[in-house]
């Protein structure tokens, strides 16, 4: 069974620049494709950057420029590097993994998310 662990959130200043890995477990880690997933309050859960088994990386437009997806596979662990960060992005980061060649198909279970707010 997927089970996934988002951490590195938290309160961030304008312009800052955490980093969220996510484990994962349960699954061949290396022979999926990983995404970052948010959701603002009030909002559905968008697209926000996905890497695939074998390194190619699609990005919302949103975060292009800014956001860099990255995999280790040896640590099955998918990270989000966060540059620039504005207000707009103010979110619950979540990961998951894919079930097809779909960035939006993704398995149904999912971790805890982890709270990202970005205010001075």
């Amino acid at each position: 069974q997927l089970q996934l662990v988002e951490s590195g959130g938290g309160l961030v200043q304008p312009a800052g620049s955490p980093i969220l890995p996510c484990a994962s477990s349960g699954i061949i880690f290396s022979t999926y494709g990983m995404v970052w997933y948010c959701q603002a309050p009030g909002l559905t859960r968008e697209f926000v950057a996905g890497i695939t088994s074998n390194g190619v990386i699609n990005y919302a437009d949103s975060v292009k420029g800014r956001f860099t997806i990255s995999r280790n596979n040896t640590k099955n662990t998918v990270y989000l590097q966060m540059n620039g960060l504005e207000p707009e992005d103010t979110a619950v980061y979540y990961c998951n993994a894919r079930r097809s060649n779909n960035w939006m198909d993704v398995f149904d279970s999912w971790g805890q998310g982890t709270q990202v707010t970005v205010s001075s």
